[in-house]
């Protein structure tokens, strides 16, 4: 899948730095870590601090909250499971996932949660692995009852209840109506996270366990996992969410007692994960080569072209289109990529300076990790700083304009 054409310019690697600095510099991104490579070149950058107001300093094993750039990592514990036919995408998930058996499905996105009509047909496997099994977060609907009810059961991250242990997470998600027929619309995160527990019911085994012995431990990423234990928690930054109107750094999230210092309930494929530059970086290349990391097939070739070419219909995905052309002043620009994989956006159209076929997703942390077969490149950008305002959209837009620039074919 990789063709290697050279490697970066130095007057690009220098606009690249100048760029990243610039946004430190400015003082609304406290530090961030940048891994970029292409062939057998990688370059990285670590600048600033782990806090807004300093202390230690940015390094290359800092460990960030990857938030939605779990979402192409944990898709690859079911692709393992495809590759071994564990798993068909025309399975229906009722014999692992009884709780969305026999679904009804709203007769309008904002009505009453009674207000409902049989499903067409039954959930299958390719409708949760394409984000398109009936759930998801509807920004345009908040306030509506379904999102309510999504809220008030604890079925996204702390939104406003903690999410439960997997079991009971299903028990809840299984009282409530689909939002849309199984297969007829995308929508965002939730399927993600079932996958975590699909992926669970069909092993018999633990999410985490299942991703560290077919995913991780091959793959060297030894800093990936659903929490950050004791003796490497004082790499991980504080995360902060801006005041929207005054630009304020608040602490969302502390190293310390924090969200992330230990097991959770509820391991989210959707948004969980905590990782290093390094650890997804061998992530990614091994999708750029086809599935294989060091010699060792860690998935099969069909497995990762399924994940890294769209799976969507023009239909499926007209509402995430306008999701992302229709809330810029929302999302600040991210997510308009044209098409959906598994777990992951891809590029089907050239909006900005990323080529067609380009995969990958964004954060609301301030994280970023793309890959492009085209042109051999795979970059990573992490900050510690949430979406809540535009800085970090901002940092990440320029840091992919300059990267591009610095590719000397």
């Amino acid at each position: 899948m990789t063709h290697d054409n050279g490697g970066f310019s130095e007057s690009g690697l220098r606009n690249l730095r100048g760029v990243l600095a610039r946004h430190v510099d400015s003082g609304k991104i406290p530090g961030l870590v940048a891994l970029f490579s292409r062939g057998g070149e990688t370059h990285v950058e670590a600048l600033g601090t782990m806090q807004h107001d300093g202390g230690r300093a940015m390094s290359r094993d800092t460990i960030f909250r990857m938030a939605s750039t779990s979402k192409p990592l944990s898709m690859a514990a079911a692709m393992v499971l495809l590759d071994e036919c564990r798993l068909r995408m025309d399975d229906l998930v009722d014999q692992w996932l009884p709780e969305l058996a026999d679904r009804q499905v709203l007769k309008r996105v904002d009505g009453p949660l009674d207000d409902t009509v049989p499903a067409r047909r039954p959930i299958t496997v390719r409708d949760v692995l394409t984000s398109t099994f009936g759930l998801g977060m509807d920004m345009t609907a908040i306030g509506a009852p379904i999102m309510n009810a999504v809220f008030e059961n604890g079925l996204t991250p702390d939104l406003p209840t903690p999410m439960p242990e997997p079991d009971e997470w299903m028990r809840r998600l299984g009282t409530l109506p689909l939002m849309h027929q199984p297969g007829e619309r995308w929508q965002y995160h939730m399927s993600n996270d079932l996958v975590g527990v699909l992926v669970a019911r069909v092993t018999g085994r633990p999410f985490e366990e299942f991703l560290r012995e077919r995913i991780f431990e091959p793959l060297g990423m030894k800093d990936t996992g659903f929490h950050v234990p004791e003796d490497k928690i004082d790499r991980l930054p504080t995360l902060y969410a801006p005041d929207p109107q005054t630009g304020e750094f608040h602490a969302w999230d502390e190293s310390q007692g924090g969200r992330w210092s230990a097991p959770p309930a509820f391991p989210g494929g959707g948004g969980g994960l905590v990782s290093t530059v390094d650890d997804y970086h061998a992530y990614f290349r091994m999708l750029l080569s086809g599935g294989v990391h060091g010699g060792e097939r860690i998935l099969s070739r069909p497995a990762v072209e399924l994940m890294t070419t769209n799976r969507l219909t023009p239909e499926q995905n007209a509402v995430r289109n306008a999701m992302a052309t229709n809330n810029v002043h929302l999302s600040f620009g991210q997510g308009q990529h044209g098409g959906w994989g598994l777990g992951m956006a891809v590029r089907t159209y050239r909006g900005d300076y990323a080529p067609i076929g380009q995969f990958g997703w964004d954060g609301g942390s301030g994280t970023s990790t793309y890959a492009d077969p085209d042109k051999g490149v795979t970059g990573l950008l992490l900050t510690q700083v949430g979406m809540s305002v535009g800085n970090s959209a901002r940092l990440i837009h320029d840091f992919w304009t300059s990267l591009y620039q610095a590719v000397e074919d």
